[in-house]
């Protein structure tokens, strides 16, 4: 089910983006195959397979792709592939026979899917980085965090994921709706540093409007504005306030009864520190949850901070199924969310051991070809 299903997707193992845009598609019904390395794993922080999330929804196959027999199989799974999805520099799957000649000379439809930080080509392009590196040259980095603080890191929600993964996920699905029309395949090229700079268009026009300023904590979405900020409450817990429009500004200085004659103007830069300083004693007097009772769901614009434990909890998210339990860890449900092709649940992360090579290739290949690579011992 979903509305990928019958899309299949060959991924090349990698870390961040890579596996975020794999999972992405299996959410959504497309047949993931997922092609490990043998022997150990060098994919970031080591944890039991069940709680590396962003590998559920698809199985997996240890090859060698060294191998020549190893490097055979791949390119006969791109045969039956509308996708491959491959994160590392430049120039290693073309070294490795995989590259994109290779694998559009055996399947002109496929699609290409490339993510790296800095791109295919540039003076950077063959460079190591992560996240915090490729979301600094583009200037998002620089505008996290408050004013006269240092830059604070968006975990790497920003580069590796949104910039990243949504990115190729996008390009991905594009390109496939197009080779409906021409019946040709093509690269996509999926650079973090593109993808995150494509996310600050909006800044950039405010900056060329003179609506912004490239100093932290001073802008109305950075901490500098007093209606757009987190604030701490009596117990240490924190609230969230967005009330940026003048009508959701005047209904949380009337649920604060705060007079508006006795506050500057609402977009009064100047005197945006000293309304924050009045916001911020007046939320610490209360705790968290007594604010929640008085300002949540109201058109204040507000919500309490939560942490990913409390947010499971909490109604709204479990009313809408926000979160699933897959084997025993409760995580995020797929999104987003489709009137009729429902995506089934996904399964848990799967592991690349030989005993499941049938299972993992069954969508794939015919039982007589899975047969003859086992005795070749291509997986074994």
């Amino acid at each position: 089910m979903g509305p990928l299903a019958g899309i299949k997707v060959v991924e090349l193992a990698g870390i961040g983006p890579g596996p975020m845009c794999a999972m992405l598609l299996a959410d959504l019904g497309a047949t993931v195959l997922r092609i490990d390395r043998p022997g150990p794993q060098d994919l970031g922080v080591a944890r039991p397979l069940r709680y590396d999330l962003l590998l559920r929804g698809r199985r997996a196959l240890a090859v060698d792709l060294k191998r020549l027999e190893g490097k055979a199989l791949a390119l006969r799974l791109v045969e039956h592939a509308d996708a491959l999805i491959e994160g590392f520099r430049p120039g290693v799957t073309e070294r490795l026979g995989l590259g994109p000649e290779d694998c559009l000379a055996r399947n002109p439809r496929l699609v290409y899917g490339r993510v790296t930080g800095w791109g295919q080509e540039g003076p950077l392009a063959h460079a190591a980085g992560h996240d915090i590196n490729y979301i600094s040259l583009v200037g998002a980095l620089h505008a996290f965090g408050r004013r006269g603080q240092a830059p604070v890191p968006p975990l790497n929600l920003l580069g590796d994921f949104a910039a990243g993964a949504l990115y190729l996920a996008l390009g991905i699905v594009s390109a496939i709706l197009e080779v409906q029309r021409s019946g040709k395949g093509q690269v996509v090229d999926a650079a973090m540093v593109d993808g995150t700079a494509s996310l600050l268009t909006a800044f950039h026009g405010l900056i060329a409007a003179g609506l912004g300023t490239h100093e932290r904590g001073t802008n109305t979405l950075d901490t500098g504005a007093h209606f757009y900020n987190a604030y701490e409450c009596a117990d240490g817990r924190w609230i969230s306030i967005a009330a940026i429009e003048g009508k959701f500004y005047a209904e949380l200085l009337r649920r604060l009864d705060i007079d508006p004659a006795t506050m500057p103007a609402q977009m009064d830069r100047e005197h945006w520190p000293e309304s924050q300083d009045r916001l911020a004693a007046l939320f610490k007097a209360r705790t968290r949850e007594e604010w929640c009772a008085l300002l949540e769901g109201t058109d204040a614009c507000f919500a309490p901070v939560l942490t990913t434990d409390e947010a499971v909890l909490h109604p709204h998210n479990k009313a809408r199924g926000t979160y699933v339990d897959i084997d025993g860890i409760i995580q995020p449900a797929p999104a987003p969310r489709f009137s009729r092709t429902i995506p089934d649940q996904p399964i848990p992360p799967q592991p690349n051991d030989p005993e499941q090579a049938e299972t993992a290739l069954a969508a794939w290949l015919k039982p007589r070809e899975i047969a003859a690579l086992r005795k070749a011992g291509v997986f074994d």
